[in-house]
């Protein structure tokens, strides 16, 4: 049995802010800028009080928070903040795998360290990051992933939450779909529509009936439902894919107006591309946010990145906004995925069924 643990820094920019002046430390703080388009990386614990939220536009947060401080990131120090977490779980494995700056998944299941004990490594590690970096940190303990992920938000901040294997049918059975990594706001909403909001509910409905209604995603849903997550901590992320994109101070209203923007985008692009130079470009796309916050993305397959391409899909996604504003413009594009990784997602499947034909036996 797997020994997975989640860590995940609480409201991580925001947090070392605090640290390095501690009169942001007791009013409600938020980072990121404070244009009429900005939109907030992070926030502290006292303005989410408020409904002060990541992402969420500046404007509306000062709406919510009039007496909201808003600073403009750091990213270098919090790159070096990062670098230096990262040296301390490397103190009880070599088993780490970071999904940004402030969190990471760690496998210890070989960490000889307080007898092995997964609940009592965690709580060491949270001990040293406070200790050396004077930050906070929770985390998630649990056999699989996914588990761990969710585990990790069970006691913020400054907290941790152990799911134990013997534990995890009945953890799982009445688990909220929205808890579960994948699940939007909108495919919430449309299982609801069909009375599933929990994961017993999902274990009750025919697989095909929830693969007309969340596509590909079933299988995974599916899993997630019996608390199946064979995925590994993966220590050399592939990145599947890059893009930019730009949001505007004032609303672009015509095909025009964007497609003038597109060179700029383009750049950037193949500026991010240079550090990828081995890998195969499989698709390119645009997205595009309108001025109602709605926002719609396409895509075509394509082994480069074609300017006169991207126009005539940017052009298609402008239209579906039935003549709405324009307030934000990306493109991206999507590699290749390896033979070997294809191969293992359909050996997978194949060995889930099998797991799954005997579980229900």
């Amino acid at each position: 049995m797997r020994k997975i643990i989640h860590i995940d820094m609480d409201c991580f920019y925001a947090q070392v802010e605090m640290r390095d002046d501690p009169t942001l430390r007791d009013i409600p703080l938020a980072v990121g800028g404070e244009g009429k388009r900005s939109v907030l990386s992070t926030c502290n614990y006292i303005a989410r009080q408020f409904g002060v939220r990541s992402a969420m536009p500046a404007i509306k947060a000062k709406q919510l928070c009039p007496n909201l401080r808003i600073v403009h990131g750091r990213m270098a120090v919090y790159q070096e903040v990062s670098a230096k977490i990262r040296e301390i779980f490397s103190r009880y494995t070599d088993l780490i795998e970071p999904l940004s700056l402030d969190e990471a998944y760690l496998d210890v299941t070989h960490c000889e360290q307080f007898r092995g004990s997964a609940t009592l490594i965690a709580k060491d590690i949270r001990r040293a990051i406070w200790q050396e970096l004077n930050l906070t940190a929770s985390a998630g303990i649990a056999p699989c992933k996914f588990l761990a992920k969710i585990a990790s938000d069970e006691n913020k901040p400054n907290g941790q939450f152990v799911i134990t294997p013997d534990r995890v049918s009945d953890f799982v059975e009445f688990l909220a779909v929205r808890k579960i990594p994948g699940i939007g706001p909108k495919t919430e909403q449309k299982l609801a529509r069909f009375g599933i909001t929990t994961c017993a509910d999902i274990r009750a409905i025919p697989m095909a009936e929830l693969q007309s209604l969340v596509g590909s995603f079933a299988l995974r849903l599916h899993q997630y439902a019996y608390g199946v997550d064979e995925r590994n901590v993966k220590t050399d992320r592939v990145r599947k894919s890059v893009g930019v994109e730009r949001t505007f101070a004032d609303d672009l209203h015509t095909a025009e107006e964007c497609l003038d923007k597109l060179p700029m985008l383009i750049e950037k692009l193949e500026g991010r591309m240079v550090k990828h130079q081995e890998r195969i470009v499989a698709k390119q796309g645009v997205k595009v946010k309108f001025a109602d916050f709605t926002q719609t993305t396409i895509e075509h397959q394509s082994s480069y990145v074609n300017a006169d391409g991207l126009a005539e899909l940017m052009q298609q996604a402008i239209l579906r906004g039935n003549g709405k504003g324009v307030r934000l413009l990306g493109v991206f594009i999507a590699f290749k995925q390896s033979q070997e990784t294809e191969s293992t997602g359909a050996e997978g499947k194949e060995k889930y069924f099998e797991q799954m034909s005997f579980m229900l036996n």
